[in-house]
């Protein structure tokens, strides 16, 4: 998949300023254009629309919510004189449904870069990485908050279980594989019945360097993972997201989730 063209969510939180942060370094690695989109929500606690609220009412929320826009933009500002990518990284405003708003425009880009999810993110502009995978239908890199863009770290890793969503993340990845070289491939417990050589052999005609690592059922899937990249420091995470419905992972809990609440490198998501 080319790398032209990137989408990166700012919102001013650490994990947005990481994205950012990696963002740029992969634009620079590809010579890829980076546009940065906030996405924020005019959600109310009361409609500050009504003829029933006071003017000065009203003209205290309309503030309050340009106040919090406006701190995000200077954090923006400052991050991109950081980077020296003041002539050509802009940021878009765009109101909406966070989720939905960010859903919609990854679609006209090769892939969205956001951060981690944090509780304390105002709600006008909180974001959800994993509905957004779903909803966007491009592949969805997040970064978590302090991760260090330029450092050096290992090789990717491809979390492969045969299925339809592992087969589009490693489609949507396949570009930065082959620019990393390596690869391991993490297989826990049951997959596809199709031999794991011809996956090795798919990655060896695109130039990828791909051992296999295989754990058995008794090893819960998350922890593994996520116990290998602790040890081992892999650049990406290549993921396959929700092969189980998002009600399923929200209301039982299940990969996705855990692996996007503690990763500490940034994770590919495709569905």
């Amino acid at each position: 998949m080319p790398m032209m063209n990137l989408l990166v969510a700012f919102n001013g939180s650490a994990g947005s300023v990481a994205a950012l942060r990696y963002a740029a370094a992969l634009a620079k690695r590809f010579d890829a254009h980076v546009t940065a989109l906030l996405a924020h929500s005019g959600h109310e606690v009361i409609d500050r629309r009504s003829r029933w609220i006071p003017k000065e009412a009203r003209a205290l929320l309309e503030a309050a919510n340009a106040s919090i826009l406006t701190q995000i933009e200077a954090t923006f500002e400052a991050e991109r004189a950081a980077l020296g990518l003041t002539g050509t990284l802009h940021l878009r405003s765009v109101a909406g449904r966070v989720d939905t708003v960010l859903s919609e425009a990854a679609r006209h880009y090769d892939m969205l870069i956001v951060g981690t999810r944090d509780e304390a993110d105002d709600e006008h502009v909180a974001l959800h990485p994993d509905r957004i995978a779903l909803l966007s239908g491009r592949p969805v890199i997040v970064v978590p908050a302090g991760y260090d863009a330029g450092a050096n770290h290992s090789h990717a890793a491809l979390a492969w279980d045969g299925g339809r969503a592992a087969a589009r993340a490693l489609s949507d990845s396949l570009r930065l594989l082959e620019a990393d070289g390596r690869v391991s491939v993490l297989t826990v417990g049951s997959r596809s019945g199709w031999p794991i050589d011809d996956l090795m052999t798919h990655l060896h005609r695109h130039g990828v360097s791909a051992v296999h690592e295989d754990w058995p059922d008794t090893h819960p899937v998350a922890a593994t993972l996520l116990t290998w990249c602790a040890k081992h420091d892999p650049s990406l995470l290549v993921l396959g997201a929700f092969e189980h419905s998002k009600f399923r992972e929200d209301f039982l809990g299940g990969v996705t989730s855990e692996i996007l609440s503690r990763t500490t490198i940034p994770v590919l998501l495709s569905h």
